[in-house]
């Protein structure tokens, strides 16, 4: 891409609030020009957004494939990104602009060999290849799996994800001076409520430990799905239901460490908004992001996945620890936090070509 104006055409599937701050220190620090094209909510996350000054957004299902299709030729921008490969109208625009443009397919899979992942392998010069030239991943394990769909390795860049992590510093300097003082007892869960994030196993976990070890720590569940109509009741167990972004910051503030019990979890974005806020963490190794945002026992520890023993076993440590190891844990998260953010992830954008 050149010195000039940019023009980069992004083609979403599932939107979040996070690539908005991204895509908003995009167009307010470099000169970039910006349409997004977006699916509906998603039911089980309606987030309400809010869009950056600058971009224009196209909503998917309001655009027929042969218009998006010559909007893009009109806009002719110098790079299209395309989460993942599932639209086949945005498919068309890809192969339209593979061998004219960088085409980059964002991906956050895990390579776990599946059979599933093997064919996909198998078939990258018909499914992969004829559409992108580049990709981009959050991380190590998912850079492998782009390997494997036939993308030269000088091609795939990392840091795909990145929290907001403006507004989680900020919390995190609203709340160390309190902490130092009162570290607040209590475990919060932010996720979807559906079986592979793991959260029946945390609370059979909870419930259990309370039962055989009665203490004032709580757990503090944020968020919906199937899961709901069969939440765990307990008097130490708090369901807000979907809480907006907006209006998250007032319970983080009121609780103390991280937990993210998911058995299956391609990245995890809420980890590093925890870890940018200050948070000692426990996640399952399955949670990509732990890769860059967790060391153990240092800012948390790791919990084996679907073993609620494993879950009872961090728990207790996590009770048993003074306020100074939290202090300590918090610091680091924070510390650790600060390998991505969006001007980080707008630098990786523009080094692509």
């Amino acid at each position: 891409m050149s010195d000039s104006k940019r023009k980069i055409l992004f083609l979403y599937t599932e939107l979040a609030g996070y690539i908005l701050s991204c895509i908003d220190e995009l167009v307010n620090t470099t000169s970039t020009e910006v349409i997004l094209v977006r699916w509906p909510l998603n039911k089980e996350a309606p987030f309400d957004f809010k869009f950056p000054d600058g971009i224009k957004v196209l909503q998917r299902n309001e655009i027929k494939d042969d218009e998006l299709l010559a909007m893009a030729k009109n806009f002719n921008p110098d790079l299209i990104f395309c989460s993942g490969w599932v639209d086949k109208g945005y498919l068309k625009v890809c192969k339209e602009f593979r061998f004219k443009i960088p085409v980059v397919v964002g991906l956050d899979n895990q390579w776990d060999g599946s059979f599933r992942q093997r064919i996909a392998s198998l078939f990258r010069f018909k499914l992969i290849r004829p559409y992108f030239s580049h990709a981009w991943v959050p991380g190590e394990r998912q850079k492998k799996f782009a390997r494997r769909l036939g993308i030269p390795e000088k091609n795939i860049s990392t840091g795909f994800y990145s929290a907001d992590t403006r507004h989680f510093f900020k919390i995190y300097n609203e709340l160390l001076p309190l902490r130092t003082s009162h570290f607040p007892k209590r475990f919060i869960y932010v996720g979807r409520y559906l079986p592979f994030k793991g959260i029946q196993d945390l609370w059979d976990a909870f419930v259990e430990l309370q039962n055989e070890h009665p203490n004032e720590w709580e757990l503090w569940c944020l968020g919906t799905g199937d899961l709901w109509d069969k939440k765990v009741e307990h008097p130490k167990i708090k369901h807000f239901g979907f809480v907006q972004p907006n209006e998250i910051s007032g319970i983080i503030a009121q609780t103390g460490v991280f937990i993210l019990p998911s058995q299956f979890e391609p990245w995890g974005v809420v980890v590093h908004e925890f870890a940018a806020s200050g948070f000692p963490l426990i996640c399952t190794p399955n949670v990509g992001a732990s890769e860059v945002f967790l060391e153990e026992n240092k800012n948390g520890f790791l919990i084996e996945a679907g073993n609620k023993n494993s879950i009872k076993e961090v728990l207790t440590k996590c009770m048993n620890l003074n306020q100074d190891s939290l202090l300590s844990m918090s610091v680091h998260s924070h510390l650790l936090s600060s390998k991505i953010t969006p001007q980080v992830w707008t630098d990786k954008l523009l080094n692509i070509h």
